[in-house]
């Protein structure tokens, strides 16, 4: 198994500690918070440790403080609902004594029913676009640090943009964004993890759509931003090992948060899982 893949495997493995009470720990980045996809996947897992013979359908989910990377997570899961068709669950992550996340997430059973989605856009397959080592190589110097570090080292999720980038790292020409993403490595087959990979991984990109209509970046170091909510709808089965099109768009920026969407295919077109998010999004002016 990749290294970087075994580490995220590790990371979303929580301890249970008693009855709707887990632990989660961070990996060692040079992050001074908690990357906020960590959060919402070791949440969900904690949940779905609770739940038997049902699936995540959907999470909703707010961020209220920046978590320590440097500190364990504590899970608390409460029971709010066993229906016979759906599963109801919250859970809070707390640190030093504080909630820094909040997440409702609801299971359901497996049913027919109507079936319809919106068509994947035509976009170039993922073989058919520059590897993300090219990329790192092209833009890795004129990253900030922090991001460099980041970037050379080796991760669970390879990415490639569709969209053509600009000359500067991170900002594209089109309000909406295309990337293809999955884990650098193969995963088990419990669908489970697969769900909760894509959990950690619908973060990665989501805020950043909502500069690109301003040829902004959320890595300038006059720009602070944060993830304020996030929301994950899973629609069909799915592997996260194998290559899926997260499309994003922005429809509005204002009050200095950005509120951003996505849908991810399959590259067979199968849409799977939907996402919305609104984040900080604040310019720091000079003193």
């Amino acid at each position: 198994m990749a290294q970087g893949v075994a580490a995220l495997i590790e990371t979303l493995g929580l301890e249970n500690l008693e009855r709707n009470l887990f632990r989660g720990r961070s990996p060692n980045t040079a992050w001074q918070r908690v990357y906020g996809g960590q959060v919402i996947g070791q949440a969900l897992v904690a949940a779905c440790c609770t739940v038997e013979g049902r699936l995540a359908h959907s999470l909703h989910g707010y961020f209220m403080r920046p978590g320590d990377p440097n500190a364990p997570i504590i899970y608390e899961v409460d029971r709010l609902r066993d229906g016979r068709s759906f599963t109801t669950r919250f859970v809070r992550g707390i640190q030093h004594g504080e909630n820094i996340f909040a997440l409702m997430a609801s299971f359901h059973n497996n049913e027919a029913g109507f079936t319809h989605h919106i068509p994947m856009p035509k976009v170039p397959m993922p073989e058919d676009l520059p590897s993300e080592a090219y990329l790192t190589e092209r833009f890795i110097a004129s990253v900030p640090q922090r991001v460099r570090d980041y970037w050379q080292k080796e991760r669970a999720i390879e990415m490639r943009p569709v969209d053509r980038l600009e000359e500067q790292p991170f900002i594209r020409k089109d309000v909406t964004s295309c990337v293809w993403i999955k884990t650098t490595g193969a995963l088990p087959d419990d669908p489970i993890l697969h769900q909760c990979v894509l959990a950690y991984a619908s973060d990665m990109t989501l805020l950043d759509t909502a500069m690109e209509p301003h040829h902004r970046s959320i890595f300038e170091p006059t720009i602070q931003a944060a993830s304020l909510d996030h929301a994950l709808w899973f629609h069909k089965p799915f592997r996260a090992d194998e290559w899926l099109l997260y499309v994003q768009d922005s429809p509005n920026t204002a009050g200095a948060r950005g509120f951003t969407r996505g849908l991810v295919y399959t590259r067979s077109g199968e849409l799977v899982a939907s996402a919305t998010q609104e984040g900080l999004i604040r310019e720091i002016m000079p003193a």
